[in-house]
């Protein structure tokens, strides 16, 4: 990957670098206030310790004058970048009219235009007699409204669920594993993947054995496994680890929960708007779920949760009080900006043009360097699993893998990866922030260095991007012994 130059937005002039010195002293002890006044539950603030003080599209310039390419956009809600022109004009625009700032459930032309826009990006199985509901600003809180809009239009309780479900996507124990009370049970189904395979197996065989572990679940009665209130899926696994859903599989959920009359759940508060190539991510496999839950992006980078769901599924519930802040004028005319400028300018297909060239050249790294175990992604939601080539691989089949004595691999089994290694994911973040780019960690023990660039970055941006993560793994590799993978 060559070496590109990106200049960064508004040069700075003599005037700014002469005040460069002031407003560092000025802010320097912000990072250490912040560690006596807040919780010790931070997480960006421990991993990237910078003071953000201005932000433009792909850059952020923190205090100390230095700039950064931000590949985190704020966990997704930032699919245009920071304060994108449009995005700054509508908020002006209901500040600048008196609009009320907060209105409940009331309707508003803010609401109305907000609605008229995202109907016109659903799928059209879905748009044709969809329902919305508003919930409170956080996803975690419409992953709970869409969790009891179909227990109280099924009159069941269960949920299926998948391993690696992001956090907060199975809201409100005990969903948060797989356990079982008499009032509501959850279970976790193995979600298919290549690089770590539950079944060890991979590609098409191993999706389709994910799909027959669901099929006899809810098909044997000795399993104990009543009729769920809905299945709950993300097309693309993000905290996870990135792990794009394969498109067969994702059709099999939809016709094993239609057979049964299951609500399938689509899980788009990472991957919409765009996100993967797609408005929504499972148009990829051609899928129309019965719920859709939407949030981060949707709101233009201002707080906005929503659940879309088909009107059978609506049971009214008018007693229930509505949500304090269901009505954010500002985040649903922010919401509204994004969404027509990702339609006008065509920015999902650029997501797929772009992401796909990406991954290719990011696998590269895979070849050159043993400490990358797999790129994956889709569109502009990419991940790196960094592992650790020194050690044997994990689980009941190592000993098979190293060739012990007596042990057997299974026909057709794909090799087993080496260990997750979060030591090196967590190097590859901090050279990378030495280098100028934010990137985040997530995936199996945080092993996997994720990009998620917005929608608007351009092509001198992403080989930026590129370069700086390549140098950032070859450093890594260079002093923890993950070096070239010449003999893979």
């Amino acid at each position: 990957m060559g070496r590109t130059q990106v200049k960064s937005p508004g040069g700075a002039g003599d005037a700014v670098a002469a005040a460069l010195p002031a407003a560092r002293a000025a802010h320097e002890g912000v990072p250490r206030r912040q560690a006596a006044r807040e919780s010790a539950a931070r997480t960006y603030a421990r991993a990237l310790p910078i003071v953000p003080v201005r932000a433009r599209g792909l850059t952020i310039e923190g205090a100390d004058g230095r700039r950064y390419l931000d590949c985190l956009s704020g966990a997704g809600t930032l699919a245009l970048g920071h304060n994108h022109p449009v995005v700054l004009e509508a908020i002006r625009k209901v500040l600048d009219s008196g609009a009320p700032l907060s209105a409940l459930d009331l309707s508003t032309p803010v609401k109305d235009a907000f609605l008229a826009e995202l109907f016109r990006t659903l799928p059209p199985g879905l748009a044709d007699r969809a329902r919305v509901r508003f919930c409170g600003p956080a996803d975690s809180e419409a992953v709970g409204t869409a969790l009891a809009l179909v227990r109280a239009a099924t009159g069941r309780s269960g949920l299926l669920t998948f391993t690696g479900a992001g956090p907060g996507r199975t809201t409100g124990a005990p969903e948060a594993a797989s356990v079982h009370t008499r009032d509501a049970w959850a279970t976790r189904l193995p979600y298919p993947q290549d690089y770590r395979c539950p079944f060890g197996i991979g590609g098409e065989y191993g999706a389709e054995l994910a799909a027959r572990w669901t099929e006899s679940l809810l098909g044997d009665p000795e399993a104990a496994v009543p009729l769920p209130a809905g299945m709950i899926v993300e097309p693309v696994e993000y905290e996870g680890g990135v792990i794009p859903a394969p498109d067969t599989w994702l059709r099999r959920m939809r016709q094993i929960t239609a057979d049964r009359s299951i609500p399938l759940i689509a899980d788009e508060i990472q991957t919409g708007v765009g996100r993967t190539g797609a408005s929504w991510a499972v148009e990829h496999s051609g899928v129309t779920p019965d719920v859709m839950i939407l949030s981060k992006a949707i709101g233009g980078s201002l707080p906005l949760s929503v659940v879309v769901y088909r009107d059978d599924l609506d049971t009214g519930e008018a007693a229930v009080p509505a949500d304090t802040y269901q009505g954010n004028q500002l985040a649903m005319a922010a919401g509204t900006a994004t969404l027509a400028h990702v339609r006008e300018n065509a920015l999902a297909g650029r997501a797929a043009t772009l992401g796909t060239r990406m991954l290719g050249q990011l696998h590269g790294l895979v070849h050159e360097f043993t400490c990358v175990g797999d790129v994956r992604g889709r569109g502009l939601m990419i991940g790196l699993e960094l592992v650790d080539p020194e050690r044997q691989p994990e689980g009941a089949c190592a000993d098979a893998a190293a060739g012990g004595a007596g042990a057997s691999v299974m026909p057709g089994s794909a090799p087993l990866a080496p260990p997750a290694a979060p030591g090196f994911a967590a190097a590859v973040q901090q050279e990378c922030l030495r280098r100028g780019l934010i990137v985040g960690l997530g995936g199996r023990h945080a092993s996997v260095v994720q990009l998620l660039p917005p929608l608007t970055i351009t092509d001198e941006q992403a080989a930026a991007v590129l370069d700086r993560l390549a140098d950032a793994v070859r450093a890594v590799a260079r002093c923890r012994g993950g070096g070239t993978a010449a003999a893979r």
